[in-house]
């Protein structure tokens, strides 16, 4: 596990927007505790909640992107800032060492683009919310819960269970993850892209 703890007080300080949930998307279930959203939603944004660091340039290029949707008011030299203080490794966000000519020419990309739409993002289902109480085995038990009772499986809940495995410390399995999302290992199987296959390995490999 790399050695650097997140620092998210340099994002803090600045008033950096990096959370939001749901604006029009309606949860079908909804308590004190969580959001669940039988079909999912694309609308909960939630950057650097899990301990995963960021891993590749793609990752990091997307989670900057996402900054500069969720704060229309930074300008381009407060975004260079924080995306510096982003990809220095001692900083916790990332795990590689970022070439500042790259980075430079990522920020550039990113900071021209007038965002229309929503970045891409990936679909959740269970959204808990800030101050729950809940510890993360009692979040992981609720996920498999809600999932596993609406049988319909998506790549991006292997994925979510992935993230959610590797924050309580433990080797990502294939077992693991049907246990967890009640359902076959062979449904998981089948929905194990290559993309998934990899970050699986990557997440193994921060542990």
């Amino acid at each position: 596990m790399s050695q650097y703890e997140r620092n998210l007080e340099l994002l803090n300080k600045r008033r950096i927007v990096y959370r939001r949930d749901p604006i029009t998307d309606i949860p079908d279930i909804e308590n004190d505790m969580y959001m669940f959203f039988e079909n999912g939603t694309y609308q909960c944004y939630d950057l650097f909640k899990s301990t995963a660091k960021i891993t590749t340039y793609k990752s990091l290029k997307w989670h900057l992107l996402v900054l500069w949707y969720l704060n229309p008011g930074m300008d381009q030299d407060e975004f260079m800032d924080v995306a510096f203080e982003i990809s220095a490794k001692t900083n916790g966000f990332v795990s590689f060492n970022m070439p500042i000519n790259l980075l430079e020419k990522i920020v550039y990309e990113v900071s021209i683009q007038e965002i229309k739409e929503p970045p891409k993002n990936k679909l959740r289902k269970v959204i808990f919310k800030m101050f729950s109480g809940l510890t993360k085995e009692q979040k992981l038990r609720i996920v498999g819960q809600l999932i596993g009772r609406s049988n319909k499986t998506h790549p991006d809940d292997i994925y979510q269970t992935m993230i959610d495995i590797h924050d309580l410390g433990q080797k990502i399995t294939i077992k693991r993850i049907s246990d967890t999302l009640n359902v076959s290992s062979r449904t998981i199987h089948r929905y194990m892209c290559e993309d998934l296959k990899r970050e699986k390995e990557l997440l193994n490999k921060q542990l």
